[in-house]
């Protein structure tokens, strides 16, 4: 499935395919930077592994998830780097909300580019599908993270418990 590329001042969010996904997981970085069009981090996928698992499955199961999942940040330019990753957790709930997740890999933090992410995530949600209801899930431990989401709008409505990630205070975010 062919899903448009989404465009910030900075970033271009490429869709990852389950191609890009099965050629990361299986070590063929050569072919996932072919795949990807852009250049991957030297670690790649390292501790990103279990989610680029966990997604792939999920295109394995249903093909039309695609464009609600991961989607490379990548810087243009000259050699097109990935820098981090946003995804929905799949497709909106019966809510109609969207959990929103994103990494921006660490010696590129602290330029604003996730912030940059979820808007263009929440406007394309927004506009292409009128998605009004946005939920993210952050680390009582991660000030950046949860500066941003206060920053975004978002408003703090509980707290869970995640296998994988510990505590996670839970913000939603509705938009007009």
């Amino acid at each position: 499935m062919q899903v448009p590329v989404l465009t910030t001042e900075r970033l271009e969010l490429v869709s990852l395919s389950k191609a890009f996904l099965a050629a990361s997981l299986a070590g063929e970085r050569a072919q996932a930077e072919r795949l990807g069009g852009f250049q991957l981090p030297p670690a790649w996928p390292g501790t990103h592994e279990p989610l680029l698992r966990l997604r792939l499955e999920d295109l394995e199961g249903d093909a039309s998830l695609q464009p609600w999942l991961l989607r490379a940040l990548v810087r243009p330019g000259p050699g097109r780097l990935m820098v981090g990753y946003v995804n929905f957790h799949g497709a909106p709930d019966a809510r109609g909300a969207l959990e929103l997740g994103y990494e921006v890999f660490p010696e590129h933090r602290r330029q604003g580019y996730a912030g940059e992410t979820v808007r263009a995530m929440i406007a394309w949600a927004q506009r292409e599908h009128g998605i009004r209801h946005f939920v993210a899930s952050v680390s009582p431990g991660n000030a950046p993270s949860l500066a941003m989401v206060r920053k975004l709008g978002f408003t703090q409505t509980g707290s869970r418990w995640d296998e994988v990630d510990g505590e996670e205070l839970v913000f939603e975010h509705l938009t007009g």
